[in-house]
């Protein structure tokens, strides 16, 4: 820039040849001056100041001792950065000290020196995905889960569903464009999907009745339930009004609208289909090394798959440590009020197993309770 000047260019010339601002050319020519441009140090200079300026260390140890005289002889009982600077002041007029800090400077030697009772909010990293179900985070088992994004609107033509899965460790996605999604039309898509891909160990739903069934009667189980059960997959359920449990499919939902709803023009619903399935193929295809090193499935065709005998609810307690699942309550314990559990309805052993659940020790689950199940559910006629 500096040789393209001094050879007539003009500045604004130059600045638009090396597609900067104006002030960085001249920044660049006030630099160099008149020098050679061997002889000019063009390295990166630092923007941080030369110099600080910065109060004696005598008067910082003597706003903290203010502040700790304040705070126990005030009678206003006010011993912050303003009431420093009054006490500081009055002591400028006795003459003990030259002048007062500006009240700025108070608060940051307060910071700086460790003197406030307020700490800083402790951001803790996020938990593994999976990791309220301890089979799933250890790799061992792999978790699908499913959503509905519901009443997308195709111009002149009719509203339709969209059930969507993800597998949270190996990310294999899924969409199925439709224009209801029921029980019924979930089954045929999950039979489809598992049979093309293995069976998990795990398939996690919200609290739709399409996919847990009414929620108004005791002892009730929803078609979707049954048929997981059947394959030998263990249902869990998120908790209700929680977030982080649902992130995965929740997040593909985000990209599926932003990448295929948004991205075109679909004149018809088998449009939609169509560009749903490209996008899932291609995400496959990008998501190849991670699906081939995700938990291994165990396939249909290896014969009829034990049934599974187990449902996990997730869900947080009342004031008093109980919850409500299958249309009844359950006292889990009055000393882990307002607080996660994962909840395991066991079938074969007829019993309810309740484990504490905490964000900030994903790996400490204790058994909190082991109720015995009544009712009919899970009985066979």
């Amino acid at each position: 820039m500096v040789t393209a000047v001094r050879r007539g260019v003009s500045r604004r010339g130059v600045a638009r040849e090396f597609g900067v601002q104006l002030g960085t050319v001249q920044r660049w020519l006030a630099r160099a001056g008149d020098e050679r441009l061997d002889r000019v140090d063009f390295t990166a200079r630092s923007c941080r100041p030369q110099r600080t300026t910065r109060i004696p260390l005598e008067l910082e140890d003597l706003i903290l001792e203010i502040r700790e005289m304040l705070r126990a002889e005030s009678v206003l009982g006010e011993y912050g950065a303003r009431a420093i600077e009054r006490e500081l002041a009055a002591r400028v007029e006795q003459g003990e000290i030259g002048a007062v800090p500006a009240l700025r400077t108070i608060g940051r030697v307060i910071e700086r020196r460790g003197a406030l009772e307020r700490r800083r909010r402790v951001r803790r990293p996020a938990p593994p995905p999976g990791w309220y179900l301890p089979a799933v985070v250890a790799r061992r088992a792999e978790l699908d889960s499913f959503d509905v994004i519901e009443e997308l609107r195709l111009k002149g033509g009719p509203v339709f569903d969209v059930l969507t899965g993800v597998s949270v460790q190996g990310g294999i996605e899924a969409a199925w464009p439709g224009l209801h999604v029921t029980a019924r039309t979930t089954i045929d898509a999950l039979a489809g999907h598992w049979r093309a891909h293995g069976l998990p160990g795990y398939a996690q739903f919200d609290n739709d009745t399409r996919f847990a069934g009414v929620h108004g009667y005791a002892d009730r189980l929803g078609h979707v339930v049954r048929f997981c059960l059947a394959q030998g997959v263990v249902p869990v359920f998120a908790p209700v009004r929680e977030s982080g449990f649902q992130n995965a499919i929740e997040s593909f939902n985000a990209r599926w609208k932003a990448k295929v709803w948004r991205r075109f023009f679909f004149p018809t619903l088998d449009d939609v289909v169509a560009s749903s399935d490209r996008y899932v193929a291609a995400s496959r295809a990008r998501l190849a090394a991670r699906i081939e090193a995700a938990p291994s499935r165990r396939p249909i065709a290896d014969g009829p798959p034990p049934p599974a005998s187990t449902i996990v609810y997730l869900r947080r307690t009342d004031g008093d440590g109980a919850t409500r699942l299958l249309g009844q309550a359950i006292e889990v314990d009055p000393g882990w009020p307002h607080r996660l559990v994962r909840v395991e309805v066991d079938f074969g052993e007829r019993c309810i197993r309740c484990f504490a659940l905490r964000r900030r020790a994903p790996d400490e689950q204790p058994l909190l309770s082991e109720l015995p199940l009544t009712g009919r559910v899970g009985r066979t006629r």
